[in-house]
């Protein structure tokens, strides 16, 4: 699954000139715990998160490390921050549109982040996709796993008619049955299969019609 099919769209956003008080307010009002940082082009220059707020409100960084740890060579800047340039993190940890929620997942476990701001191929922000939002990809029903089996991995990924192949899906686990070109191909399935989100268990009864030397 593509990150543009989870991500919201609507991204509340703040410039980095604005002050820290009008950040936590479009933070409040918005009821989100984190800002994508634009500049006049919809580029992505930073992030602000409550985090870095709070650090500047309580004046250090023995606070704030409760929240979220901070580079090293910040404390200073980021304590005594009046607007959002000097408090936000920078650079933005991005993902584009087109990557996969997989790399999205695996990006905020490696970062440390809960958010990433999405980017089209200009680096132009299009929208924002969430740790909340990864989960809910994980607890889709049978019926949803086996479509995207189907029409992301059959079709997209491996150009294959997704009519030649049988996929049974029961509480996560995928059972592939059919026959394929060769060895590999029967190799090669049920490694993607094991990449959509939500799939516990593949097993494979997939045949070949030729062996490769």
């Amino acid at each position: 699954m593509l990150v543009e099919k989870l991500m919201t769209h609507q991204v509340a956003t703040v410039r980095p000139e604005a002050s820290l008080k009008h950040a936590a307010a479009i933070l409040a009002q918005w009821h989100v715990s984190g800002l994508p940082v634009v500049d006049g082009n919809r580029e992505v220059v930073g992030v602000l998160s409550e985090a870095d707020i709070l650090y500047r409100e309580t004046g250090g960084p023995d606070s704030a490390r409760l929240v979220r740890p901070l580079p090293t060579d910040q404390p200073d800047r980021k304590a005594q921050a009046t607007t959002v340039r000097e408090a936000m993190s920078s650079p933005a940890i991005t993902i584009e549109s087109k990557q996969t929620i997989e790399r999205a997942a695996r990006a905020m476990v490696n970062k440390g982040v809960r958010r990433l701001p999405v980017v089209d191929t200009n680096g132009h922000l299009v929208g924002i996709v969430t740790q909340a939002d990864l989960v809910r990809a994980f607890v889709r029903s049978d019926e949803e796993l086996a479509s995207e089996i189907r029409e992301d991995v059959f079709e997209r990924r491996l150009m294959l008619d997704p009519a030649s192949l049988d996929v049974d899906v029961l509480d996560g686990e995928v059972e592939l049955a059919g026959q394929v070109e060769t060895r590999a191909d029967a190799r090669l399935i049920p490694g993607f299969v094991e990449q959509v989100p939500g799939v516990v268990r593949v097993r494979s009864k997939l045949s070949w019609r030729e062996d490769e030397d």
